[in-house]
């Protein structure tokens, strides 16, 4: 049997029963053991976090700045080794597992530099004599819930602004993907993390995401992943008072309007709704496309989508990868079954892909003929199937595309000033795109959505302090 990687808890590897971790390019290859924690070793982490923060708070800025500008300089140096990781335990094609890594070690490198720009103000008091010093403190213990589909980006930008703060931190990755976390810790705590400032308790959301919930030791949780689990973070945070931030389901749309630049739209749609295998809570799966275009535009969008490349993610000719497991697969099959007893009409794809090994391949799905008002355009399906809906004009495509429970990410193609003008105003979404693919952020500017999308601060850059910080108000008298 392969090694076990064991979970971090107050500075020590521990962990005896292992799980592989099998790559969806390969069943038959395993990519690693992975401990899984039990209730008790994650309350003896949330115990270890919890009795590291007071030191941790208040340690000198210059520490930190090391800490996380030493792990942005191995974490980027080992680009090459951890993306082949992160492909195969996720399924990304190389480049983008690359780009995932390389996109961690700028967001440590980021915060690194928030450590040595922390601020406050200091202002008048409305009484003589009296000044007023507004700061910001670290929270406490925070709890991280991560998602497979991200699996150094997104636990890197809550890992990243919870250190660079001052707060000691619990992550749990998600079951599928414990790998990459893994390296990331292993990177952090040998760039001379004390021990019990970070704590990695791999294992079944129903035992150490649950024993999470239920302490009140845990100040804070910041999740990703699914709507129903989101719902059930912030009810249990609720009912004790915990500080909470979710970010969850898309149902993203993009615009098509007749001014569009053909091949800016074709390339813009096929990046936003296929590649990562659709895997991502940005991609765009709503094709809202004006009457003058619509035809040419799906005519050329289909034979895209038909020729892309699906294999292998370590294949150098690969351009989608599989979808991540069996039941992420049957999702997106499930889905596909429902667009065509629907009424839509099957585009280009649909049919499980044969490569050379065995694997979860899915030729990405394109419908025409949808409706917004049909299960595949209200629900998210988290795969790569896109649905194109017909409309007359760009008020009936702003109106489609604000038709939805969700918010994080909308994107137009036009070459109107006027109207891009007026739909980054009018989009009902945290983000939104123009001439640019939904799916793609940088890592130095807020993420999050409205509505079902998201709730609490932002993510990344310097919003990420609103989370990860509370705020003081200090009165002093002179003399």
């Amino acid at each position: 049997m392969a090694e076990l990687h064991k979970n971090l808890i107050d500075g020590e590897w521990v962990g005896s029963d292992g799980v592989e971790n099998i790559n969806p390019s390969n069943t038959a290859e395993v990519v690693g053991v992975y401990a899984r924690a039990t209730a008790e070793e994650t309350k003896q982490a949330i115990a270890a976090a919890k009795a590291a923060f007071p030191a941790w708070s208040r340690s000198g800025i210059l520490e930190r700045h090391a800490i996380l500008s030493k792990a942005s300089q191995e974490i980027l140096a080992r680009k090459a080794e951890l993306g082949e990781l992160l492909s195969r335990e996720e399924g990304k094609t190389l480049p983008e597992g690359i780009g995932e890594v390389t996109r961690a070690a700028q967001i440590f490198d980021f915060f690194a530099g928030e450590v040595l720009r922390l601020a406050g103000e200091v202002l008048p008091s409305v009484r003589p004599g009296v000044g007023v010093e507004i700061t910001r403190e670290p929270f406490g213990v925070i709890g991280i819930i991560t998602p497979w589909n991200f699996p150094i980006a997104i636990p890197t930008w809550k890992i990243a602004p919870a250190l660079a703060y001052g707060n000691t931190v619990l992550i749990k990755p998600a079951d599928l993907v414990p790998g990459s976390t893994w390296a990331i810790v292993d990177i952090l705590v040998r760039a001379g993390l004390p021990k019990g400032v970070l704590n990695l308790v791999m294992g079944k959301g129903s035992v150490v995401g649950q024993t999470m919930l239920d302490s009140k030791h845990v100040t804070a949780i910041s999740f990703t992943g699914s709507v129903g689990t989101g719902k059930r973070v912030a009810a249990a945070s609720i009912e004790v008072g915990r500080k909470f931030q979710l970010e969850m389901g898309g149902k993203n749309p993009v615009i098509v309007l007749d001014d569009a630049d053909l091949k800016v739209a074709v390339e813009s749609v096929a990046q936003s709704a296929f590649f990562s295998t659709g895997q991502r809570c940005t991609a765009s799966s709503r094709v809202i496309v004006t009457e003058g275009i619509h035809d040419k535009f799906v005519e050329a969008l289909a034979e895209r989508t038909r020729n892309l490349r699906v294999g292998d993610a370590l294949d150098k000719n690969t351009e989608i990868g599989p979808v991540v497991d069996p039941s992420q697969l049957k999702q997106d099959t499930d889905y596909i079954a429902i667009g065509k007893s629907e009424g839509a009409k099957l585009a280009a794809g649909g049919e499980l892909v044969k490569a050379g090994t065995e694997g979860y391949f899915l030729q990405p799905t394109l419908f025409t003929e949808a409706t917004n008002q049909m299960r595949i355009s209200r629900e998210e399906i988290f795969g790569p199937v896109a649905s194109v809906i017909r409309v007359k004009d760009y008020e009936e495509a702003l109106a489609t595309a604000n038709d939805t429970d969700f918010g994080l990410s909308a994107g137009i193609v036009t070459t109107s000033l006027k109207y891009a003008t007026h739909f980054k105003r009018n989009a009902e979404a945290g983000m939104v795109m123009v001439n640019v693919p939904t799916a793609g952020v940088d890592f130095h500017v807020p993420f999050g959505g409205r509505k079902g999308s998201s709730y609490g601060p932002r993510e990344q850059g310097k919003y990420a302090a609103e989370f990860f910080t509370v705020v003081k108000t200090a009165y002093t008298a002179a003399g």
